[in-house]
């Protein structure tokens, strides 16, 4: 197992630790609104400073990109090659209702290309790990995305805009025509989770607007070294530049992408 990862899975656990002990006593937490519908709880915070001073101990020249402290560089640097991007609680809204669905997403860039990736479900003790180049694994069991081929036979996972609602109508289109045309679709609300299940075969595709880099950066790796397909909307791999991303089995992603750019005008599209 690579270094990095390793630690990466320490601060991890050690974030997971923090929220399963909070998850006990939900009614005494402090939640704050950061805007409409977007929230950030105490246990955002202290995981979030755990998983960082983790991550320091062991790397404290790498930049940091968090959900809830922003980005930093290196102590002692003024700019790094390397940069973690944090997720400490993806799935706020789910945990503060004590809806058991929410995971922690970590990754590690190199020059703006992730490398390595870990995203935990505290809850169910499952652990989704990847290196670049070196597969993709579930609790140290190596993973492959689903073997269906067929959009008509695939379980979608999806995620509707709770912030920004300029373009609600066409994910309700979307979203119309591919439960016409998939066996079902699904919106837990994490999506760093729900791109893992793509990783490990529950989903066959996944599709979402305006996610940030800390939902993506993990779960993408994830499903390419799990042999699955990741892009934005035109097919591209800037999906963490614009927070638009399309996730696929091989032979699934190309019927989703097609649907999806069928309803996208293209001022959206990217």
């Amino acid at each position: 197992m690579h270094p990095a990862l390793n630690i990466a899975i320490k601060a991890a656990r050690r974030a997971g630790q923090i929220i399963n002990r909070a998850s006990n006593d939900l009614d005494s937490l402090k939640v704050a609104t950061k805007q409409p519908n977007d929230f950030v709880t105490e246990v955002d915070q202290a995981a979030e400073a755990a998983i960082i001073e983790t991550l320091r101990e062991a790397y404290p020249g790498y930049g940091i990109l968090a959900e809830e402290s922003g980005e930093s560089v290196g102590k002692g640097k003024q700019d790094t090659e390397y940069q973690w991007i944090i997720d400490p609680l993806d799935g706020t809204t789910n945990f503060i209702h004590g809806m058991p669905h929410y995971a922690i997403s970590i990754a590690l860039a190199k020059n703006g290309v992730v490398e390595q990736a870990v995203v935990f479900d505290p809850n169910r003790n499952e652990l989704f790990t990847a290196s670049k180049g070196s597969g993709a694994f579930l609790n140290e069991r190596r993973i492959r995305v689903s073997r269906r081929t067929k959009l008509q036979d695939s379980l979608l996972g999806t995620g509707f805009p709770y912030r920004l609602f300029n373009h609600v109508d066409t994910y309700l289109a979307i979203f119309k025509e591919l439960t016409q045309k998939t066996s079902g679709m699904r919106r837990p609300g994490a999506a760093s989770l729900d791109l893992a299940y793509v990783a490990c075969g529950r989903y066959d595709g996944f599709w979402e607007f305006g996610l940030a880099p800390w939902d993506v950066a993990a779960g993408a790796l994830l499903i390419s070294e799990a042999g699955g397909l990741v892009s934005d909307l035109r097919g591209e791999n800037n999906y963490l530049e614009t927070g638009n991303v399309i996730a696929g089995t091989p032979k699934v992603f190309a019927p989703l992408l097609g649907v999806i750019q069928g309803h996208l005008p293209e001022s959206v599209r990217g």
